[in-house]
C-alpha cells in the first residue's frame, strides 16, 4: 500500500522499468520477493561484472552502499539509484579511508588488495579489488617477493593466506553478520543432522571454517549444493541465498547456521533494509542517486578494471 492506495507493487515496479529504461540487479542476501524481480541476481563479482555492462539509463542497485557505488564508478554515465541510502555495510564501516591511508603509509613497498566490501574511498587507495570468487587468484597474481596488504576482512585475508601460502599484512575488520555463528551451537546441530554437509563462506571465523565441509563465495555455496548429492546442508553465510539454494534443489534441507545468540544474527540488517515497496518509490522518483566525484571515480576504477580483466 502507498498513500493508503492499494497497488500491485510488482507490476508497478516492472511497469517503471520498463518506461524507464531500468535495470535492477540484487545481491543474494537480499529478501527472496527482490531477488524474484529483479533483472539479475549474483555476488559481488557477478554484479560488478553485469554493472559493468548494463545496458540501461538507471541501474537501480539493491544491495548496499558499497555495491551501488562500484556499479557508478565501473557507470559513471548511468543513473545509479538505490532502495535506501541507509544501507551499508559493518565490514566497509570497519575500514575508514584516512585509517586506512595511514595503515597504507607504514607499509609503502606493500601492493593493495582490497576486498570489493569497502567504500569508494578505500577502492580509490588500493591497487587491485578482489571478491571472495576470485581471492585467491587476485593473491596469485602478484609477484612473490612483493609485500601484500589485504583489507578490510581479516578472515578473509587468513583464509587466503592458507590457501596460497602468501603472507599477507591484515586490516583488523570483520562483517558483524559471519562472525558471529557459533561453532558450538553449529556442532551441536551437526549433531542432530550427521548426514548434513556445513557448508560455509569465508568472511567466517576460522573455527568455523575448519569445521566447514566445503568453503566458498556465495556464488560457490549455491553451486556446491547443486552438485553435491547430499540432502542436508548447513550454511554459514547471510540466509538471503537460503532462497536461490531452495528454489534450485527444491527437495533438498537447508539449514541456517546458528549465530551465537537468540538475535537474527546471521541475517545482514542492511541487506534488510531494502523493501519492494522502497524499490518503487525509488523507480518512481529517480532517487536516492548515488553521487560521487570524477576524480573519485577515477581513482576507484583503475583497481576494480584490474580485478575484472585478471577475472576473464
Amino acid at each position: 500500500m502507498i498513500n493508503d492506495v492499494e497497488i500491485d507493487l510488482v507490476e508497478e515496479i516492472l511497469k517503471l522499468k520498463k518506461q524507464k529504461n531500468a535495470v535492477i540487479l540484487a545481491h543474494y542476501y537480499q529478501m527472496g520477493e527482490i531477488q524474484d524481480i529483479a533483472d539479475f541476481i549474483g555476488d559481488s563479482l557477478q554484479l560488478a561484472q553485469q554493472a559493468q555492462k548494463a545496458n540501461a539509463d538507471i541501474i537501480l542497485f539493491s544491495g548496499v552502499h558499497f555495491m551501488a557505488e562500484t556499479a557508478k564508478i565501473l557507470n559513471p554515465t548511468k543513473k545509479v539509484i538505490v532502495p535506501d541510502l541507509n544501507a551499508g555495510c559493518s565490514l566497509a564501516d570497519s575500514c575508514p579511508a584516512d585509517k586506512f591511508a595511514e595503515f597504507k603509509a607504514q607499509h609503502p613497498d606493500a601492493v593493495v588488495i582490497s576486498y570489493i566490501n569497502c567504500t569508494a574511498e578505500v577502492k580509490a587507495l588500493s591497487d587491485i579489488i578482489c571478491t571472495s570468487s576470485n581471492a585467491v587468484k587476485i593473491v596469485e597474481s602478484v609477484p612473490e617477493d612483493k609485500p601484500i596488504i589485504f583489507a578490510p576482512d581479516k578472515n578473509l585475508g587468513r583464509y587466503i593466506i592458507k590457501k596460497t601460502g602468501r603472507q599477507m599484512i591484515l586490516w583488523n575488520g570483520v562483517c558483524e553478520v559471519h562472525e558471529k555463528f557459533s561453532l558450538q551451537k553449529i556442532l551441536q546441530l551437526k549433531i542432530q543432522h550427521p548426514d548434513a554437509l556445513l557448508i560455509a563462506h569465508p568472511e567466517c571465523e576460522e573455527d568455523v571454517l575448519n569445521h566447514a565441509d566445503f568453503i566458498g563465495s556465495t556464488s560457490a555455496l549455491l553451486k556446491f549444493v547443486q552438485e553435491n548429492n547430499a540432502q542436508k546442508f548447513i550454511v554459514a553465510t547471510e540466509t538471503g541465498i537460503l532462497h536461490q539454494m531452495q528454489k534450485h534443489c527444491p527437495e533438498r534441507t537447508f539449514i541456517p547456521a546458528p549465530p551465537n545468540n537468540t538475535c537474527a544474527c546471521n541475517e545482514c540488517p542492511y541487506m534488510k533494509l531494502n523493501t519492494l515497496e522502497k524499490i518503487y518509490e525509488a523507480l518512481k522518483n529517480e532517487q536516492p542517486e548515488i553521487f560521487m566525484s570524477e576524480e573519485l571515480i577515477e581513482k576507484a576504477k583503475k583497481p576494480l578494471l584490474k580485478m575484472l580483466e585478471l577475472s576473464k
